[in-house]
């Protein structure tokens, strides 16, 4: 089994909605800070673009799905599992999770484009990342991704 990287954040009364239910927007946006420690985590270091070219790249698409509500102030988990890795593209898969159940409040995957920062063509992910990304690879690639 592939391994994933799995981090903790505190969700806090300004992280709700009106119904006291964490807010749409706040859990891609946990899912945004976790992938920053996974990217520090398998050594390519704080997000700065100039330290790596891997780091130059952009968001395609999110795709999430909303299986039930987080209600009230607390702690969730987000996982991050590479699903697949093409040679511009990279599909991330997340789930956030309560912190004491593996059973998901949400799910979903990000695909992120290689670029040339300044012409903005794709360009192919660096051998260095690939041998990074891939123990983090999942063998089935995961539910529902793009084609």
């Amino acid at each position: 089994m592939a391994r994933f990287y799995e981090t903790r954040f505190g969700v806090y009364f300004d992280d709700l909605d009106m119904f006291g239910i964490l807010h749409n927007a706040r859990y891609l946006l946990f899912v945004e800070r976790a992938l920053g420690e996974f990217w520090t985590t398998i050594g390519l270091g704080p997000f700065a673009s100039e330290a790596h070219p891997d780091h130059q790249h952009l968001v395609r698409a999110n795709h999430i799905e909303y299986d039930r509500p987080m209600v009230g102030v607390g702690e969730v988990r987000v996982r991050i599992q590479a699903r697949k890795i093409g040679r511009t593209s990279l599909i991330m898969g997340f789930k956030v999770m309560p912190r004491d159940e593996d059973l998901p409040l949400a799910q979903g995957w990000r695909v992120l484009v290689r670029i040339d920062p300044v012409t903005r063509a794709t360009l192919p992910w660096s051998d260095q990342l690939r041998a990074l990304v891939t123990p983090y690879l999942d063998p089935n690639g995961g539910p529902d991704l793009p084609a």
